[in-house]
C-alpha cells in the first residue's frame, strides 16, 4: 500500500509540474505574439511627437480619436476607400473561393471517374506553388486581356485555393455519410440540390474554416496588388499603407497615420474570428455525438 501510494504521488507531482510547464511555455507564447498588438495600440494612442520621446510600450498622451480622424480625412479620405476595397476583395473572394472550394472538394470526394486521383494530384502540386511565382504570369495574362488595373485582377486570382479544395475534400469524405446522399437521390433530387440541401449543411464548420483561411490571405495579400494596379482608388489596406510608408521620409506625419491605419486593418479579422468561433464549436459537438 505505501508503495502503491508513493507511486501515486509521484504520477500527481510529474503531471502538475507537466501542467506547469505547458502553462509556462502557452503563456511565453501569448506574450511573444501579442506584445506587437499591444504595441500598435499603444502606438497608436500616441501624438506624432511623443512616437520617439516616449517609452514604445507606454502609453503617454491619449490621442486615438484624433488620429482615427486624421487617418479617415487625410488625402480627401483615400483610407475609407482603401478598407471598402480590402472588405470587397477580402469577402467576396473568401466566399465565392468557399463555394468553389467546397463544390470541388465534394465532387472529387463523392464522384468515381476517370482520372480523379490524378487531377487531385494535380491540386495538391498547386499548393506547393507559391503565390508569389505566379504573380507575373497572371500579369501577363490579365494584360492580354485587358482587366489589369481594375478591381477583377485582384478578384479573380484569389477565388482559386488549391489549399481549400484540399481541405473540402477531406471535410467532404468524413462529414457527409453516401448513404445520405443515396436517399437525397432516391428521393429525386438533383446532385446540385443534393449538395446544398445535404452536403453543404454538413459541411458548414469546416467550410468557415476554407473562408477563414482565404479570408485572411486576401486581406493580407500585398504582392498580387502591387503587381497588378496603378490607380491608388483601388488600392487595398496594405498596399495603400505601404506607399505612404514609403513616403514618411519627407513627410513623417504620416508615420502616425500608418500606424494607426495598421491597427484599423487588424480589428475586423480579430472580430471575424470572434464570431465564427460558434461554427467550430458546433462541429466539435456534432463530432463527439456521432
Amino acid at each position: 500500500m505505501n508503495s502503491l501510494s508513493t507511486s501515486s504521488r509521484s504520477v500527481n507531482r510529474e503531471s502538475q509540474v507537466s501542467r506547469t510547464a505547458a502553462m509556462a511555455l502557452m503563456l511565453l507564447l501569448a506574450v511573444y505574439f501579442l506584445l506587437p498588438i499591444y504595441f500598435l495600440i499603444v502606438a497608436a494612442t500616441k501624438p506624432q511627437g511623443d512616437l520617439a520621446a516616449t517609452n514604445g510600450l507606454t502609453f503617454s498622451h491619449f490621442n486615438l480619436f484624433e488620429n482615427l480622424r486624421v487617418l479617415f480625412t487625410r488625402s480627401d479620405g483615400i483610407f475609407g476607400r482603401w478598407a471598402l476595397n480590402t472588405v470587397i476583395y477580402a469577402v467576396l473572394g473568401a466566399a465565392v473561393g468557399t463555394l468553389i472550394s467546397a463544390l470541388c472538394g465534394y465532387a472529387l470526394a463523392k464522384f468515381q471517374f476517370r482520372g480523379r486521383e490524378f487531377l487531385f494530384s494535380v491540386i495538391l502540386g498547386g499548393v506547393l506553388v507559391p503565390t508569389t511565382a505566379l504573380a507575373l504570369p497572371l500579369f501577363l495574362l490579365f494584360s492580354a486581356t485587358g482587366i489589369v488595373n481594375t478591381y477583377f485582377a485582384v478578384f479573380l486570382p484569389s477565388i482559386v485555393s488549391p489549399f481549400g479544395v484540399y481541405l473540402a475534400r477531406i471535410f467532404a469524405n468524413a462529414a457527409v455519410p453516401q448513404e445520405l446522399l443515396e436517399s437525397a437521390r432516391l428521393d429525386g433530387a438533383g446532385e446540385f440540390r443534393t449538395f446544398f440541401s445535404v452536403a453543404f449543411k454538413l459541411m458548414t464548420p469546416s467550410l468557415v474554416t476554407i473562408f477563414l483561411f482565404q479570408f485572411v490571405a486576401i486581406w493580407n495579400n500585398f504582392f498580387l496588388p502591387m503587381v497588378m494596379l496603378q490607380k491608388e482608388s483601388l488600392f487595398p489596406i496594405t498596399l495603400g499603407l505601404y506607399e505612404w510608408n514609403g513616403q514618411t521620409a519627407r513627410a513623417p506625419l504620416l508615420q502616425e497615420s500608418v500606424i494607426t491605419g495598421s491597427l484599423v486593418s487588424i480589428v475586423p479579422v480579430i472580430i471575424l474570428f470572434i464570431l465564427l468561433q460558434r461554427f467550430w464549436r458546433t462541429g466539435l459537438a456534432a463530432g463527439s455525438l456521432k
